[in-house]
């Protein structure tokens, strides 16, 4: 999940930080209330195929999880939007769920990932990059001298470079975004630890 903020400081679980591209709605998350996001259809673009589902909140989220035994990848949306202190929020709610053994956190701003260390030093954290980001440095590295346990590029930038320095520094390689059968064979075949799919 993607946690931003509401206008009244509820925390929701959305992709990105306008409704529009993915409800019927339109709008900034953080001019909106949660009562008025919820108005919102986050299924509109299925084209009626799993009906009317509203934008959760992130303690709906965390109410669901704790009754799974998935393990659940937390991005901060923080690189376009300032929060402050969702961080701390965010980790509060987690462990008031108990799934702080089950979740890490990721995320394209590193200095919320830097926070995040103080906040909860146990947990695992990796670094988010864009499709051009840290192509030609050693991600390994980086990711180990900044105390982030995974290194978290897009598909398409992915060497073998790279994610031979992520394993010689002990930094796990989780790749986004995997859609098709091939690129998840690919994946495989370089034997990293995870992925993410629009597609599951």
């Amino acid at each position: 999940p993607r946690p931003h903020r509401a206008q009244d400081g509820v925390p929701v679980v959305h992709h990105d930080e306008r409704v529009d591209r993915t409800t019927d709605g339109t709008g900034r998350i953080c001019d909106l209330t949660f009562e008025e996001l919820r108005r919102f259809n986050a299924a509109a673009r299925w084209n009626g195929k799993f009906g009317f589902q509203p934008i959760p909140s992130f303690e709906e989220y965390c109410a669901w999880a704790a009754n799974q035994t998935l393990f659940t990848n937390i991005e901060t949306k923080t690189d376009n939007t300032f929060y402050p202190n969702i961080e701390q929020e965010v980790w509060d709610m987690i462990c008031r769920f108990g799934l702080q053994d089950r979740v890490m956190f990721s995320s394209f701003n590193h200095v919320t990932l830097l926070k995040l260390r103080k906040i909860a030093p146990s947990v695992d954290v990796g670094a988010l990059v864009l499709e051009d980001g840290m192509v030609r440095v050693r991600p390994g590295d980086y990711c180990r001298e900044y105390g982030f346990q995974a290194w978290h590029p897009s598909f398409a930038s992915l060497n073998d470079e790279n994610v031979a320095n992520c394993k010689a520094a002990g930094v796990a390689v989780n790749v986004w975004t995997v859609n098709d059968m091939a690129a998840l064979e690919k994946l495989h075949a370089r034997n990293r630890e995870g992925g993410s799919t629009n597609y599951p």
